[in-house]
C-alpha cells in the first residue's frame, strides 16, 4: 500500500500509482537525484496519464502542493511527439530514458512527476499528490465504492528524537512469527504486524489485530521495547500471570460508526454526522458540558482543584 499509493488508507478508485526509480535516478547525471539516493533516500514518481497539457502554472501549483508535505522540489518530464520536454532530460541517456519510460509507463502526451527525499517524505508528498491530481484531472467516480483490506504493518517505529523503537500500534499486537524469530533484535523495523485495517475509497472505515496469547511472544516483544524484567513486572505482572495461565488466540476490529455513516448519507465531512459534535472550546452544546463541579463531589473523590492565576487570565480571556 506505501509503496504503490504512498498512504496506508489507499484510495484505489483510480490508478496513478507511485514508482520507485531510485536504480535508474542514481545512475543520472541529475546531482540531487545521486546525492538522495547514496543517502539512503528514495525517488519516485507518478506517470500522469495526458498530463502533458498541463500548464507551467499548474506544474508550480502542484509543486507548492507537495511542499505541504515535506517536498523540497519537484522535477517533471512531458513526452512529446518529438521526445522529452524537461529541464533535467539532459541528465538521462537514451538508454536512462527508455528504462525510465517503460518502468513508469510513460507514452506520447503524458506527465510525469518526480519526488526525491527520504521515504517518509516522498509517501507524503507523492501519496498526498495522487489525490490532488485525481480531483483536478476528474478520475475519481463518487459512485464508486472500493473496499481494501490493509495489512502487514510494521510492528515498530523507530523515533528519530527519542533514539529507540517503539509499538507502531500497541505492544499488545501478535507479531508475524517467521518475522519475529528471522530479524529480531537485529531488524526490529522489518518485522510485520498481524494488524489490518479496512479502508473505503481512502477512508479507513476499521481497524485491528490478531492480540498476544503466549507469555513467551509477549516477553519478547516488551525486550524488544528494551524493558527490563523489573519493568515487565512492575506495569505487566498481571497480564504476563494470566498469559502463564493459558489464553485462546484473540483478535477484533473497531468500525467507525461515524465514517461509515458520512458515506451512506454522502457527505464529506465527519463533522456532518458526528451525533454529539463539541465546540471549538470542547463544550456540548446539547448538555452544555463541561457544566460545574460540585464540591462534595471532589470531597468526595477526594479531588483538589487548583488553578493558576495565569491559566484562570487566559481562560477569562478566551470567554470574553
Amino acid at each position: 500500500s506505501m509503496e504503490n499509493y504512498g498512504s496506508d488508507a489507499p484510495d484505489i478508485r483510480f490508478d496513478l500509482k507511485l514508482k520507485d526509480i531510485s536504480d535508474i535516478a542514481s545512475e543520472c547525471e541529475l546531482r540531487v537525484f545521486k546525492q538522495v539516493v547514496d543517502k539512503g533516500g528514495i525517488v519516485k514518481a507518478i506517470c500522469v496519464p495526458g498530463g502533458a497539457d498541463f500548464s507551467r502554472k499548474d506544474l508550480d501549483d502542484l509543486t507548492e502542493f507537495a511542499q505541504i508535505y515535506g517536498a523540497k522540489g519537484m522535477a517533471w518530464i512531458k513526452r512529446n511527439q518529438d521526445g522529452w520536454q524537461s529541464p533535467i532530460g539532459k541528465f538521462f541517456t537514451s538508454k536512462q530514458k527508455d528504462a525510465l519510460e517503460e518502468r513508469v509507463g510513460l507514452n506520447v502526451g503524458d506527465l510525469v512527476l518526480f519526488c526525491a527525499d527520504n521515504t517518509k517524505v516522498v509517501h507524503d508528498a507523492l501519496g498526498n499528490l495522487r489525490k490532488e491530481i485525481a480531483l483536478r484531472r476528474g478520475l475519481i467516480n463518487n459512485s464508486e465504492y472500493r473496499f481494501v483490506w490493509v495489512t502487514d504493518f510494521p510492528l515498530f517505529e523507530y523515533s528519530e528524537t527519542e533514539k529507540s523503537f517503539s509499538s507502531s500500534h500497541h505492544p499488545f499486537t501478535m507479531p508475524d512469527i517467521d518475522d519475529l524469530e528471522k530479524y529480531g533484535e537485529q531488524y526490529p523495523e522489518k518485522i510485520r504486524s498481524r494488524a489490518y485495517d479496512v479502508v473505503l475509497n481512502g477512508v479507513e472505515i476499521g481497524g485491528g489485530s490478531i492480540r498476544i496469547h503466549r507469555e513467551d511472544i509477549q516477553t519478547k516483544i516488551f525486550r524488544l521495547l528494551k524493558l527490563t524484567d523489573e519493568e515487565i513486572e512492575s506495569k505487566f505482572g498481571f497480564l504476563m500471570k494470566a498469559l502463564s495461565y493459558g489464553a485462546p488466540p484473540h483478535g477484533g476490529i473497531a468500525l467507525g460508526f461515524d465514517r461509515i455513516m458520512m458515506f451512506l448519507l454522502k457527505t464529506d465531512s465527519i463533522r456532518d454526522v458526528i451525533a454529539f459534535p463539541k465546540t471549538q472550546k470542547a463544550g456540548c452544546l446539547m448538555t452544555d458540558a463541561p457544566s460545574e463541579v460540585e464540591t462534595e463531589q471532589l470531597d468526595e473523590l477526594h479531588i483538589r482543584v487548583k488553578a493558576l492565576a495565569q491559566q484562570t487570565e487566559k481562560l477569562e480571556l478566551a470567554e470574553k
